[in-house]
């Protein structure tokens, strides 16, 4: 059946003479004047070439086919219903998921925060983490739908369908063992050089910001262990002369550092800023606004 050439309001009216039997008080329900009812019913006897409802003395009854009609009408109204609404978002209310993508930096000092105002205004609400290590990584995650959300680096490229928001900026500090000589002596340029360091690096790379600092200084580092996180530093440095250079908050985030002191560099570092992106096409969209505000507000909680 082609149901290019029909009214969309007749399926409206249809369901409200179901509901009530009486031409009358079913246009009162569609809010439509009776003769308007009238008109409707007609126009739906000549499209479904069914009388549909006959008269009787307890009112209209429908005929078989208005009953098989009524079955599929209901369902379409509320899918209708729903499609056609305007996009609201009540966290409290809703169940759903988001993906979002993180390096591990916003995984220690900002997924916490983010989980507890989830759990306390959307209990509901699924949250799905992936990592990634290329900052350009997050931007053909967001092209491709993969993710909703991140929180990194900015890209190298900007991107027109990228949109993003400053959230948070860290500085960098020496995570020194309390015993050590470093923090007995102080940390200068001289012991800084002479002590063994730890790089962490995600990508695997040998060489970090601090040797990039280092090296337009004339200077080199002792570099003595490499990780892909920050999971072990605090744990190696508490057994080791070792140092490391991180950013602060992870480190205050990190667990039993209770041994360990900080120190700031002894040479300039610059600091460095975390952004949240997200994909143009998503920008509209009420549930990710309310996500995105969440995020924002737990970022400045931090400051």
């Amino acid at each position: 059946m082609d149901f290019r050439g029909l009214d969309l309001n007749l399926l409206v009216a249809f369901a409200a003479l179901m509901e009530e039997k009486n031409v009358t008080r079913a246009a009162t329900k569609a809010s439509v004047s009776q003769p308007a009812m009238s008109a409707a019913l007609s126009r739906l006897r000549t499209h479904f070439a069914d009388p549909l409802f006959i008269r009787s003395a307890s009112g209209l009854l429908p005929t078989a086919r208005a009953k098989e009609i009524g079955l599929h009408v209901s369902k379409a109204l509320d899918e209708l219903t729903h499609l056609l609404a305007p996009d609201e978002f009540s966290p409290a209310n809703r169940s759903m998921s988001f993906t979002l993508g993180m390096s591990e930096y916003p995984m220690m000092v900002l997924l916490p925060g983010i989980m507890k105002a989830v759990n306390q205004q959307a209990p509901g609400v699924t949250i799905h983490v992936q990592s990634y290590i290329d900052r350009d990584e997050s931007v053909a995650l967001l092209d491709s739908g993969k993710i909703d959300l991140v929180i990194g680096i900015a890209p190298t490229r900007s991107e027109n369908r990228i949109l993003s928001l400053p959230l948070i900026r860290d500085e960098f500090v020496t995570l020194v063992q309390r015993d050590s000589e470093a923090a007995r002596e102080g940390m200068t340029l001289a012991s800084y050089l002479s002590t063994g360091h730890i790089l962490v690096s995600p990508e695997g790379n040998h060489y970090g910001l601090v040797d990039e600092r280092l090296k337009a200084m004339g200077l080199t580092r002792d570099l003595r262990l490499t990780l892909p996180s920050m999971f072990a530093v605090i744990g190696v440095i508490q057994q080791t002369q070792f140092i490391a250079t991180v950013l602060k908050r992870s480190a205050l985030a990190s667990e039993k550092n209770e041994n360990v002191l900080m120190f700031n560099p002894p040479l300039e570092m610059p600091q460095i800023q975390f952004d949240l992106l997200w994909h143009r096409r998503s920008d509209a969209s009420k549930a990710q606004q309310w996500l995105r505000q969440l995020i924002c507000e737990q970022a400045r909680e931090l400051m």
